[in-house]
């Protein structure tokens, strides 16, 4: 029998392996509100996939967005 056991160490949310975020997990993942990435999206500083019913940011346009606004 193994008895190997696995140590689950904490991982931020960007480092999990998704591909996009919702808007919520964006603002929260930027300390800011919801309607401040709403915002974001109406001036073009950030663009969203608009391919599903909800919009979804990619994982890097988040980093080109953090990149470009440094």
């Amino acid at each position: 029998m193994n008895t190997m056991t696995t140590v689950n160490a904490p991982r931020s949310d960007r480092e999990d392996g998704r591909l996009a975020y919702s808007i919520q997990e964006t603002a929260r993942m930027l300390g800011v509100c919801n309607k401040s990435i709403r915002r974001l999206i109406l001036r073009g500083l950030i663009r969203p996939s608009r391919a599903l019913r909800h919009l979804l940011i990619p994982k890097a346009e988040l980093d080109r967005f953090l990149r470009d606004t440094q």
